[in-house]
């Protein structure tokens, strides 16, 4: 994989992009799957997501750098990603408080943001001594969403030709991070485990529950 390929596919889905793209699919691509809010209203959701997953993060990393707390917004210093990711992880919190109003959000909203932000937040703990991929966390818990909504039935096919589309993206993704150089084989897999593993495991919790 060339490295401008491999650049784009790390810029385009990078992990504090992979919320907003979800939420988006759950909200306007997979018909039936949310109630509430009615459609009309949805972009409410959108901005919630965008807004606490991507804007106030980059915003705050961007803060950081310019106080030359980190020398790069690619962070590829382990050392340097823990800031960042605590201010990710308390800011996908907030967002998942604002989506806990059951009279206005379905209760999947507060879900998804509430594993997000524990992957996050596991991102960040694991990061202290190892170099995990935030890349592959978040593609990880992508497959693993769609996973879950394609095979409990709520989202029928549709749910399915975006579970293939993410597999391959998965896969292409993981390939870029290693084009770069930015993770070795190791840390990419584990970031798809981690991701995947936390998504499904917090599905099966709330089922049992």
């Amino acid at each position: 994989m060339s490295r401008i390929l491999a650049t784009v596919l790390s810029a385009v889905f990078h992990p504090l992009l992979v919320p907003s793209y979800l939420f988006y699919i759950v909200c306007y691509q997979l018909p039936g799957v949310v109630q509430q809010p009615a459609m009309p209203d949805r972009w409410l959701v959108l901005a919630v997501a965008w807004g606490f997953t991507f804007g106030l993060p980059s915003i705050g990393t961007a803060i950081m750098l310019g106080l030359g707390l980190v020398s790069s917004l690619e962070l590829r210093e382990r050392r340097q990603r823990a800031w960042p990711l605590l201010l990710a992880a308390a800011s996908f919190g907030v967002a998942a408080w604002l989506l806990h109003r059951p009279s206005l959000f379905d209760a999947l909203l507060f879900q998804m943001m509430s594993g997000m932000s524990l992957a996050v937040l596991l991102t960040f703990l694991i990061t202290l001594r190892w170099k995990i991929s935030a890349h592959g966390v978040g593609m990880g818990g992508a497959f693993g969403l769609l996973a879950l909504l394609y095979l409990g039935g709520e989202a029928g096919l549709p749910a399915l030709g975006w579970l293939v589309g993410i597999t391959l993206l998965a896969g292409a993704v993981g390939s870029a991070r290693l084009a770069l150089n930015a993770h070795t084989p190791a840390q990419v897999w584990a970031g798809l485990g981690l991701g995947t593993g936390l998504v499904l495991g917090f599905g099966a919790g709330l089922a049992l529950g």
